[in-house]
């Protein structure tokens, strides 16, 4: 397969759109595929009422075939933050109800193309937050040309909340110390293999402790750009989270090894997933 390699230890792949319309071919061989290369356990995005939905019935449709393998989360990503409302939330809680939903998300802010108005997309955020307090569940967040608001709400909800993951990072070096600061996990895509808009990641990577470091793909986006040959068509997949791995250790001082074993006890502990 092209792309593909074998992580040294197994690998937990915190962000997959798995309910995209481009898996729907061959979502059995992608989920081999993952297996094969090492990448044991998948977190299924849910990015709207429908796709959280979605993503929970492909988590209970692939059991079986894959025991512990799928997971999902449960929320509304900011740009379907003005559909939101109380039957929204109460869904969310009900689907928050089954043991293979293990967080609340996608959730967060995102004022670069404010699909939503920044109004609504607080409002959503918000309550998303609250509900992940209740429910004692960590959240998966979204933040893009929003940090300073973002990180304002955070400050505020961090102290109920059990646990956050700042999703697919790409922010500057103030935004990642402020995460940290209130004690978030982070998120790294293959935004770290690219050579043109990675540079900044690749220079603030050394900076997040290992048991606050997740690895995600983000498939079917964010194809890591170092993998050789190309894939056909571009598309991304968990498979190729190896290669994010990679261009981590690259910029660390640490193995590809212990960073694999290291962020996957971290992550498994952040979901209450076991292997």
């Amino acid at each position: 397969m092209t792309g593909l390699h074998t992580s040294p230890s197994p690998l937990i792949d915190i962000g997959v759109n798995l309910s995209n319309t481009r898996f729907e071919k061959d979502l059995e061989v992608i989920l081999r595929r993952a297996q094969q290369a090492n990448v044991s356990q998948l977190i299924l995005t849910g990015t709207s009422e429908q796709e959280s939905e979605t993503v929970f019935a492909l988590t209970q449709k692939w059991a079986e075939d894959f025991p512990n393998m799928l997971f999902s989360t449960c929320g509304v990503h900011p740009h379907d933050a003005k559909h939101f409302n109380g039957d929204t939330l109460n869904h969310l809680k009900a689907l928050a109800d089954n043991s293979s939903v293990v967080a609340i998300g996608e959730t967060g802010l995102d004022f670069n193309r404010n699909f939503s108005t920044p109004k609504d997309q607080e409002k959503a955020f918000e309550a998303q937050l609250e509900l992940a307090a209740e429910l004692q569940l960590p959240v998966f967040i979204h933040e893009r040309d929003a940090h300073q608001r973002q990180f304002e709400i955070l400050k505020q909800y961090r102290d109920h909340l059990v646990d956050g993951v700042i999703h697919c990072f790409t922010g500057d070096k103030t935004a990642l110390f402020n995460y940290l600061d209130i004690d978030l996990h982070i998120g790294i895509t293959g935004w770290i293999c690219d050579e043109r808009r990675g540079l900044e990641l690749q220079r603030l990577i050394k900076n997040i402790p290992l048991h606050r470091l997740m690895l995600e793909t983000d498939a079917p986006y964010l194809t890591p750009r170092t993998i050789t040959p190309k894939p056909k068509g571009g598309r991304n997949e968990p498979a190729f989270l190896p290669w994010v791995l990679d261009g981590i250790a690259e910029h660390r001082n640490e193995s590809a090894l212990e960073i694999a074993e290291k962020t996957t006890a971290a992550t498994a502990t952040f979901f209450r997933i076991h292997s």
